[in-house]
């Protein structure tokens, strides 16, 4: 609307200016090198129009001559521009619909129109992966390390393929490279600590873990949790290397960085044992009982309170069961002191209270502590191979399981020596499986003769104190 307006405007005033000019015509001479010329001023004023288009013709037909070549260049890279991410975009929707042929097409026609290898490699390897064409992702992958700004985007390529084919080795090496080209991402800092303690690197898995608390790359209460399963590996590295200052500061570290840890408390108790702090030792294994009993802490205790003679360990005993009275594990401690002390009917009173908080259910070490019960109280053979029988057939007792693969371990560690999950040992019942793991040792948290892993059995969840 504003053009015709404009034009309407332009057309009005050039026939004014011609009806001006033709009412008063005038005249104008020129005379040079002996020629004259005689017009009218409307006449001179249209040769000097005239000029001057064919002038502004002249140059932009010169400009065309100069410059075209140039701007039809641009003009045919713009297009072949277009062309490519219009193919890297169909690629990237062939790789998310998993069409692995149509990828690998688009993959081919972005990388002969676009001058961006970036790009390109980075659909080529996805479009390879997708047909599972590793060593093809690989090299492509490779390609990228080539170049500063791809470097990174291929080292982690790389780095998932490695852990995909189990070469942990590999992967630390490359994670290692990526944490010096961006330490401050998130990922490579938390990869990086899986693979430092897959390894059994724990002084380096430490720092890294420290590292990631601060880029706030896990949770607070995650973080927390890590670093004093780190700890405990780190104490006993420091016990079997006979440093016994060290695993006590260990130690203590792990306390402190989380006291609800399930495996803390008895490492510190021990390394407080040692230490001759006996006293500081049954004060940490009084607080983790009053949190969550474990027959692992018993012996422990028992140790701390310098129990050795039968009533002294029952006596013992009483109290640690005392702040956690309504748990399935208080009435077994307190069974297993009474049987060892022959007192039979409070052995057998304990027992029978067990199985009451169980849900009226005998788990496997309730039917052995009957079974030995009626053994020694009445020699009654019967009755215990009875007993014996309900044990084999009995849900499982609580153990170190590891909550990833179900796998159930001698004792805690914080790599599950069967799926490599990295502190997912819990102390729970087992979990059913199709088909039990293989014992593995674990040379990095386990040590020698004690087998990592033991075979899971099938049981019902842990039931509720």
């Amino acid at each position: 609307m504003r053009r015709a307006l404009a034009f309407l405007v332009a057309a009005a005033l050039l026939m004014l200016a011609a009806v001006w000019f033709a009412d008063r015509p005038g005249s104008v001479s020129i005379v040079w090198q002996g020629h004259r010329v005689d017009m009218s001023v409307g006449m001179l004023l249209a040769a000097i129009l005239a000029v001057a288009v064919g002038a502004v013709a002249l140059h932009g037909l010169w400009r065309l001559v100069v410059h075209g070549p140039r701007r039809l260049a641009r003009w045919r890279h713009e297009r072949r521009r277009r062309s490519g991410y219009v193919a890297l975009t169909q690629g990237m929707v062939a790789v998310a619909a998993g069409d692995p042929r149509e990828a690998r097409r688009h993959a081919r026609r972005a990388d002969v129109l676009l001058d961006e290898p970036p790009l390109t490699m980075l659909l080529a390897a996805q479009a390879a992966q997708l047909v599972g064409d590793e060593s093809e992702a690989k090299r492509q992958f490779r390609k990228m390390l080539e170049r500063p700004e791809t470097e990174f985007l291929g080292l982690r390529g790389l780095i998932t393929q490695a852990l995909k084919t189990g070469a942990h080795d590999e992967a630390l090496r490359l994670a290692r490279r990526a944490r010096t080209l961006r330490p401050q991402t998130a990922w490579v800092q938390t990869t990086l600590f899986e693979l430092e303690s897959r390894s059994g690197d724990w002084r380096a898995a430490q720092e890294t873990l420290r590292q990631a608390s601060r880029l706030a790359a896990l949770p607070p209460a995650t973080a927390r949790r890590h670093e004093a399963a780190v700890a405990l590996e780190r104490v006993r590295q420091a016990a079997a290397e006979q440093r016994g200052a060290d695993a006590l500061a260990e130690a203590e570290h792990a306390w402190k960085a989380d006291p609800d840890h399930p495996a803390v408390a008895a490492a510190l108790a021990e390394r407080y044992i040692v230490a001759g702090k006996s006293r500081a030792a049954a004060r940490i294994l009084e607080q983790a009982w009053s949190r969550q009993p474990q027959v692992d802490l018993v012996d422990l205790y028992l140790r701390a309170k310098g129990a050795q003679a039968p009533l002294q360990r029952v006596k013992a005993i009483e109290h640690l069961a005392g702040l956690a009275p309504r748990h399935v594990d208080s009435s077994l401690a307190l069974a297993r002191a009474n049987l060892e002390a022959k007192l039979w009917g409070e052995a057998r009173r304990h027992v029978q209270r067990a199985i009451e908080l169980a849900g009226g259910t005998a788990t496997v070490r309730m039917a052995r502590l009957m079974a030995r019960i009626e053994d020694e109280e009445k020699g009654d053979q019967l009755a215990a191979r009875v007993w014996l029988g309900r044990a084999a057939e009995a849900p499982a007792d609580p153990a170190w399981t590891c909550g990833a693969c179900g796998a159930v371990h001698a004792r805690w560690q914080a790599i599950c020596g069967h799926c490599g999950a990295f502190d997912r040992i819990e102390w729970s019942a087992g979990h059913r499986v199709a088909t039990p793991p293989p014992v593995i040792e674990s040379p990095n948290s386990t040590p020698p003769g004690v087998p990592a892993v033991i075979p899971p059995v099938t049981s019902d969840p842990p039931r509720a104190s």
